[in-house]
């Protein structure tokens, strides 16, 4: 009776023995297929990108002193001229009569005043005479550097090597003290200038590099130069400005850009762009499989756009992230991964 009791009993405790194991494999079959590539944490550079356009570094329009008639327009509109080259000659008029008449004056008090000087040494002048010819010969000089100033300013000229943009005033035409001659625009260095979102305002400084690239395929390196410390108020975008150089001045101002900020170094992980996903919040991020073969979320920042994928932060070491089946399975939840590479 005992051997036979055992019999019955080891044939009885092997099948449930086989049927558990069967259990086991039927309930992973059943989990959630997923495929996963390993992508392991890397030191990546971080760089702002931003939309921006090309702007002139100074934009002047170049005024009248003095009243006057244009004579002459020696530069050429939309030519690049020197720093101090002519732009609009005006009449000099009666001017140069009255320069003329302040330098004879001048001539006449300098030769009174060494007379003076000669007379007091014998004793037949005072020195309150002496002192008063002096005061009237600085009197004659400083009339004639009026009179020379007032030459002068009879030729309007570039306050800065630049672009003579557009002229304003032609031969013939009158123009009184605060009328523009023309617009003087300089483009080199060059700025770039764009509006960053409050959530790169922070990760950049002044002095940091950046290249921007224009429309036709040209780029321009240069560093940031000015980053606004207040907020616009409607867009909450801060306002950002790249100087770089143009020593051709081959790019105009008013082109659209693209532009690239470095904004440091840190550990960042390329995944396929497929990967990216939403969570139920709406913030993007990607699934990942943890050491449990459980599914985990963790949200990023897209920090560069590459042909092989995208570079995000905010992920740590390597990860096995999710690149099929992730948008068909939940946090928390246990997957099969059926391949990993």
């Amino acid at each position: 009776m005992a051997a036979l009791y055992f019999l019955i009993g080891s044939l009885f405790g092997g099948g449930e023995k086989k049927d558990g194991a069967a259990a086991k494999t039927t309930a992973a079959a059943t989990l959630p297929s997923v495929q996963v590539v390993l992508t392991p944490e890397s030191v990546h550079e971080y760089t702002v990108v931003i939309r921006g356009r090309t702007e002139s570094a100074r934009t002047v329009s170049v005024k009248s002193e003095s009243p006057g008639t244009v004579a002459a327009t020696p530069a050429t509109e939309g030519s690049f001229v020197a720093k101090g080259a002519v732009l609009c000659r005006l009449n000099v008029d009666a001017r140069q009569a009255t320069l003329d008449q302040a330098r004879a004056a001048l001539r006449s008090r300098q030769l009174t005043q060494q007379a003076s000087i000669e007379l007091a040494k014998k004793g037949y002048r005072s020195q309150t005479q002496v002192l008063q010819d002096q005061a009237n010969l600085d009197n004659a000089a400083a009339l004639v550097r009026q009179a020379e100033i007032g030459i002068e300013q009879m030729s309007i000229r570039a306050p800065f090597s630049g672009v003579f943009d557009k002229r304003e005033a032609e031969i013939g035409a009158y123009l009184s003290p605060g009328q523009a001659c023309g617009t003087m625009i300089e483009l080199n260095p060059l700025l770039i200038v764009g509006d960053l979102p409050e959530t790169d305002a922070g990760k950049l400084r002044v002095g940091a590099p950046a290249t921007a690239t224009l429309l036709s395929g040209e780029r321009l390196s240069g560093r940031v130069r000015y980053i606004a410390r207040d907020a616009e108020a409607q867009t909450r975008t801060y306002h950002v400005e790249v100087a770089a150089a143009n020593p051709n001045m081959a790019a105009r101002s008013g082109l659209s850009a693209t532009v690239r900020i470095s904004a440091g170094a840190g550990p960042a992980h390329q995944v396929p762009v497929s990967a990216l996903v939403l969570d139920s919040a709406g913030r993007q991020g990607v699934r990942y499989v943890e050491a449990s073969n459980q599914v985990a979320f963790a949200p990023v920042t897209v920090i560069e756009e590459t042909p092989d994928g995208v570079w995000v932060a905010g992920l740590r070491g390597p990860v096995r992230v999710i690149t099929v089946g992730q948008s068909y399975v939940a946090e928390g939840q246990k997957v099969r991964v059926a391949s990993a590479r």
